[in-house]
């Protein structure tokens, strides 16, 4: 049971998020010392202290040992967190181990048009990264090029990372803006500090800022129009925008859960406006309104007399003094020898 999905888990490109990692080292880092210690029972917050505590980047060394940063993100893939937990993790600039781990999540499970949204301002991340190859060693890396490594590259840490769009087909389909670089906007643009007034002259640069807003322009409009046709197969108005899909209280599924079950009486109360908790108030009664339990209700049947002079014995029964009770054919004479049965002898 520790190594199985979350249930309710959404599939991730067809099939188990747990599944993108190939069978092989899978079962190793099920096997491994740290996932069975250290990743037992965690969840989307007791995650981040151990991310916080990794040491190095990698897949796996040795014999195929898997690495701890491995074995974390085979748990974001078991559990599955919450989109806007992701996007915490990768706005934790000063843990980058766990900004790595968050972006390793996203090139694995988001799509391809968020994937280079999300990622692509990580490439003016330049904090260091210790990285660990198969062999065991470590080198010196930096958050641009893992980043860089994850949308260009097919295999990162020991993974084989799902197929991504190309950006050019992004842009001209689905929306996507063009990219923006703090080099690009330095050396071309002159968009950088200090250098806003240089290359006004340059005919070529003007180009090149025309070309670029019209590309943004191409992309907000293509946008709006899928977010239009989406909200229209959905059945909402064009004007209308997606109601967010967040999950529902524990209060609030509890009740619509009664509120399908079967077992539930069609006369119980479950809407919004009422209270869970039972209402103990002295005019709210807790019975049927045809009974009644007025002083002079009697709670007996109506046949039945308790008055004093009323024998509480059938008139048949007679308790006199020279009564037996004891049946006429049991003898029990002081001459007697025992009180057993006649034919035990």
């Amino acid at each position: 049971m520790a190594n199985t999905t979350v249930r309710g888990a959404h599939t991730i490109h067809g099939t188990n998020p747990q599944f993108l990692i190939e069978r092989v080292v899978r079962v190793r880092i099920y096997d491994s010392m740290y996932w069975k210690q250290d990743c037992f029972a965690l969840t989307a917050e007791t995650l981040i202290d151990k991310a916080v505590e990794l040491e190095y980047v990698g897949g796996t060394y040795g014999m195929l040992r898997p690495s701890p940063f491995l074995c974390l993100v085979c748990k974001l893939l078991q559990i599955q967190p919450e989109r806007e937990i992701v996007l915490e993790y990768l706005a934790a600039g000063d843990l980058k181990y766990l900004r790595a781990l968050a972006a390793m999540y996203v090139r694995m499970t988001f799509p391809s048009i968020e994937v280079y949204e999300l990622l692509e301002p990580l490439m003016n991340d330049y904090h260091k990264l210790r990285y660990r190859d198969t062999t065991g060693a470590y080198s010196l890396s930096h958050m641009d090029e893992f980043v860089d490594q994850l949308l260009t590259e097919e295999r990162v840490c020991d993974l084989i990372l799902p197929r991504l769009t190309k950006r050019a087909v992004l842009e001209e389909n689905e929306g996507l803006r063009p990219r923006t670089s703090q080099l690009e906007d330095a050396l071309v643009f002159g968009d950088a500090p200090g250098l806003e007034h240089g290359y006004q002259s340059d005919d070529s640069l003007d180009g090149l800022r025309r070309q670029r807003a019209e590309k943004q322009a191409h992309a907000d409009e293509m946008r709006r129009t899928r977010r239009r046709r989406d909200a229209a197969a959905r059945g909402f108005l064009d004007d209308e925008e997606y109601a967010s899909q967040q999950s529902e209280s524990d209060e609030e599924r509890l009740r619509a859960r009664y509120m399908r079950s079967r077992s539930v009486s069609p006369d119980r109360d479950l809407s919004p406006d009422r209270a869970l908790p039972r209402d103990l108030s002295p005019d709210r009664r807790s019975i049927s309104p045809d009974r009644d339990f007025s002083p002079d209700r009697r709670s007996i049947s109506p046949d039945r007399d308790l008055s004093p002079d009323r024998r509480s014995i059938s008139p048949d029964r007679d308790l006199s003094p020279d009564r037996r009770s004891i049946s006429p054919d049991r003898d029990l004479s002081p001459d007697r020898a025992m009180s057993v049965s006649p034919d035990r002898s």
